[in-house]
């Protein structure tokens, strides 16, 4: 049951001491805390390492993870009156390159209709154009809300090997550092697709996982399959109605394979639970089944927003890592468990000295 505090944001804060938000990953993948939470009753919390996952899960499970790769969207780069200007890519690099279309600039090859964030620190007019390394320009169109602009990127060659050339790691505004070279490896997943780059944030409940833990839960009889979902820069928007239910939820680009939708209804048939590797997987299996009935192969948009009250058709579980207050992201960890538990559960982290946030801890509710 949910009451009507649920549906209030001020009831979504909690108490976090700056040095629990994680500014660096742990010095070795996978060595994580995981706090494991039973999704109804009153079972104690338990706290383990992350290595001890295959321990924690439900015997049979179903484990299904974003593979999408975090792209360098990130570029640096000067206006023609010589000021410093910073673009962040939001389009997923695959939507761009399926609607790139000759250029008629004279300098470059290719060009798309993009969206992004422009920063800079004199106000950039619509039709001014902006350059980066390695050939990148961008033109303004079109301002819109919270910095959000309508683009034309254009490009010559290879568009992703641009990227990769000149691009940053976009890191979560709340990791107050620059970027620097371990991140190129660490905010990525071990299992994200080269094919599937064109995220601007990672799906962080997968960066705990190492090659050696899923060889582990393989031989342990756990199941694995993958989504993907290109995750955009509306997971760090905070929601801002008192009324959480206005919230107008950013769109998000998802693909489901046949395979696995196959292995998702087995498992189903099966009654074997279905665990969703972070909440990119969940609004991806959850968003499809909304819009299709069930989780069928697709590819498209989903908006799906998770509140308390809302109905979760397709997972059993979730892991995943520690929100920000007030985020659509404990919106959806609150719908799947219950408000009042998860924001006590987020008490006890904090007393226990968990770290939050990307670069964190996780949490297994099951």
């Amino acid at each position: 049951m949910f009451a009507d505090d649920d549906f209030l944001l001020h009831n979504y804060t909690f108490e976090l001491p700056q040095e629990q938000i994680a500014q660096f990953p742990p010095e070795h993948r996978g060595d994580s805390r995981l706090m494991v939470m039973a999704r109804k009753g009153d079972a104690p919390l338990e706290h383990h390492m992350f290595a001890e996952l295959p321990d924690c899960l439900p015997k049979g499970a179903l484990l299904v993870a974003n593979n999408s790769r975090v792209l360098q969207a990130r570029l640096l780069g000067t206006r023609s009156t010589g000021g410093k200007v910073e673009f962040l890519l939001l389009t997923p690099l695959p939507l761009v390159l399926r609607q790139a279309m000759p250029s008629r600039d004279g300098e470059s090859a290719l060009c798309a209709e993009v969206e992004g964030l422009v920063r800079s620190g004199g106000s950039i007019r619509d039709g001014e154009t902006l350059r980066f390394g390695a050939g990148i320009s961008v033109t303004v169109l079109e301002s819109g809300p919270f910095g959000r602009r309508r683009a034309l990127l254009s490009w010559s060659g290879d568009l992703a090997e641009a990227f990769a050339a000149t691009g940053h790691i976009p890191l979560p505004p709340y990791i107050k550092r620059a970027d620097a070279e371990e991140d190129f490896s660490r905010y990525q997943t071990v299992y994200a697709r080269e094919e599937k780059t064109g995220s601007v944030a990672a799906p962080t409940a997968g960066l705990h996982f190492t090659d050696e833990l899923r060889r582990t839960l393989r031989e342990r009889g756990f199941q694995w399959a993958e989504v993907t979902l290109y995750v955009g820069y509306g997971t760090f928007s905070p929601v801002r109605c008192e009324d959480i239910r206005r919230h107008a939820m950013h769109r998000e680009y998802v693909e489901i394979s046949e395979e696995t939708a196959e292995a998702v209804a087995r498992a189903k048939a099966e009654k074997r639970p279905v665990i969703a590797v972070g909440t990119t997987s969940t609004r991806t299996l959850e968003g499809v089944a909304q819009l299709c009935g069930r989780v069928q192969p697709f590819a498209g948009w989903t908006d799906i927003f998770l509140y308390p009250g809302r109905p979760f058709r397709v997972i059993d579980g979730l892991l995943t890592n520690f929100h920000l207050p007030e985020s659509s992201l404990l919106m959806l960890v609150s719908a799947f468990a219950g408000r009042k538990r998860v924001l006590a559960a987020y008490e006890e982290a904090v007393r226990e000295g968990y770290r939050f946030f990307s670069y964190g801890d996780a949490m297994l509710i099951r």
